[in-house]
């Protein structure tokens, strides 16, 4: 075992703290990854806070990791010291499993083992996450980082990423689709920069004009306010796809009625209970509503390749990890544009401190 740093709630009311703990030894095909970069999540904030009510504490939350391998067991055969790598939200599964043998580890039938908050398959202690100096991870679940991308700005990817990513996938988004974001956040500002890039024809639903500006900058071809009725009017039976990351619940009646015949609304951000939805909305114009978490290990691997490749890269604010209670209060503010990204330098100097 190796000691180790970080930051953890250890109740739903206490701020996150300075927190030494033992990660485990390396086990047979394991990695041990010295940890540069880590996206803060609003699941971060959810987690830290019990606002799901699953929370085991101390919570040490980070599920976007960035940084380099700094050694591996005599089985592991992916990797090998210096490369630069990732982790997102599993850190393992059953790997034998239908949903696993396809690729889609997070639908593990024997349920996925996430990066923090969650028990190890092997024993059953809770994981802790990305806000520590490092961490080991089964190289299943290591993602290559690569070359030109920027370590930083890649962080979110890990999650921001493949949640928005996963359903431009799976419907064939591309040139002639009309898609629509509704929300532009950490979820949203992604799904524009990678529906542009897509080749889709973009539209930002925002209830702010400032944030359709930015939208536009960030790619969108059109802005559609939500407050203005008549255009909301207008815009009715317009879209073949709209990614939905409004983070609460909402009503979806607006929304739908922007849908083509034969569309789909794909909710990416409200994960709690909904208002009642008219089943006339659906069966009228034949429309369709889904719901989309994050993707596996495959296709997280091919985003991040695309994304080297594209250049697309999430717009972050880097920030030391004595600042992340700050960055909570400014994430329920939306006082980000768009992502938090911790710097684990700064960990290391407190300790260096200490």
């Amino acid at each position: 075992m190796t000691m180790a740093k970080g930051y953890a709630a250890q109740a739903a009311d206490a701020p996150l703290e300075p927190f030494h703990f033992e990660r485990r030894a390396l086990r047979p095909g394991d990695v041990a990854i010295d940890i540069l970069y880590c996206g803060v999540c609003h699941s971060d904030m959810h987690t830290a806070r019990n606002e799901w009510h699953n929370s085991r504490y101390p919570v040490l939350p980070g599920h976007e990791i960035v940084g380099r391998v700094a050694a591996v067991h005599p089985d592991a055969v992916k990797y090998k010291a210096g490369d630069m790598v990732a982790v997102g939200c599993m850190v393992d599964s059953c790997q034998q499993c239908r949903e696993c043998t396809a690729g889609y580890e997070q639908h593990c039938l024997r349920g996925a083992t996430l990066t923090y908050n969650s028990p190890d398959r092997v024993t059953s202690d809770i994981t802790f996450g990305g806000y520590s100096d490092h961490i080991v991870v089964r190289e299943e679940f290591v993602l290559r980082v690569p070359d030109g991308l920027d370590p930083m700005r890649a962080a979110p990817l890990l999650c921001a990423g493949i949640t928005t990513w996963s359903p431009l996938v799976r419907y064939k988004i591309g040139p002639g689709t009309r898609m629509a974001v509704a929300g532009l956040g950490g979820l949203g500002h992604m799904g524009v920069k990678f529906g542009a890039a897509l080749g889709a024809h973009v539209t930002m639903i925002t209830t702010s004009p400032e944030k359709g500006e930015d939208a536009r900058r960030l790619g969108a071809d059109e802005v559609l306010l939500s407050t203005d009725r008549e255009a909301m009017k207008a815009a009715r039976s317009s879209f073949n796809f709209i990614l939905n990351t409004i983070p609460v619940a909402h009503d979806l009646h607006p929304y739908l009625q922007l849908l083509a015949r034969e569309g789909n609304m794909v909710l990416v951000g409200a994960i709690e209970p909904l208002p009642p939805i008219h089943g006339g909305m659906l069966i009228g114009g034949d429309r369709s509503i889904a719901g989309s978490a994050i993707g596996g290990i495959p296709l997280t691997q091919s985003m991040l390749d695309f994304c080297a490749e594209k250049n697309i890269l999430p717009d972050c604010e880097v920030i030391p990890i004595q600042a992340i209670n700050e960055a909570y209060e400014r994430m329920l503010k939306s006082d980000v544009k768009y992502r938090f990204v911790i710097d684990m330098a700064s960990l290391a100097q407190e300790k260096a401190a200490a």
